[in-house]
């Protein structure tokens, strides 16, 4: 029973360093998902400046009318092709740009959710776990208990095997 009752103990002892390694992976886990929403949050601060994109607009619908302008006085057409050429370069690029981090921010937050996800399936896995370990924990309580008991049982009878002999 003894031998019985280190093996318990020894096999609670791994039970339990396994749910500290489970703790510590949800510990990193929950770091990293805490970092992608700080990652998240700077993308939607970037992405605020709106009003700015609408007066560059508003600047470009300008440059645009100059440039009407320019071209109904027959002046400067090749200044008048380059500036184009930039300005549609700029859009090209801004539009781009503005197609590269909705992509990354759908990655990112695709990435979340999977992240979540396994958070989730760790922390029911690690509740499972616990209430295995209190199960257990109540089983090998009880036959320790019940050892006790026979070995009261047994120390009694000896005694009392003990006094018969005297008695004979």
């Amino acid at each position: 029973m003894e031998a019985d009752v280190s093996e318990m103990r020894n096999e609670l002892q791994s039970r339990d360093g396994l749910w500290r390694r489970i703790q510590l992976e949800c510990q990193k886990l929950y770091t990293e998902l805490l970092k992608i929403k700080e990652y998240k949050d700077m993308q939607e601060i970037q992405k605020k400046p709106r009003s700015s994109r609408v007066q560059l607009t508003e600047q470009l619908e300008n440059k645009n009318t100059e440039l009407l302008l320019f071209e109904e006085n027959g002046e400067h057409q090749e200044e008048l092709n380059k500036i184009r050429n930039r300005v549609y370069r700029k859009e090209q690029s801004h539009c781009s740009e503005q197609q590269r981090m909705k992509t990354e921010i759908s990655d990112l937050t695709e990435e979340l959710h999977q992240k979540e996800i396994t958070i989730a399936t760790i922390m029911e896995k690690a509740s499972l776990l616990e209430r295995q370990l209190k199960m257990e924990l109540e089983t090998k309580h009880k036959l320790l208990t019940k050892q006790q008991l026979l070995e009261f049982r047994y120390q009694v009878i000896k005694s009392e095997n003990t006094h018969l002999k005297e008695m004979v």
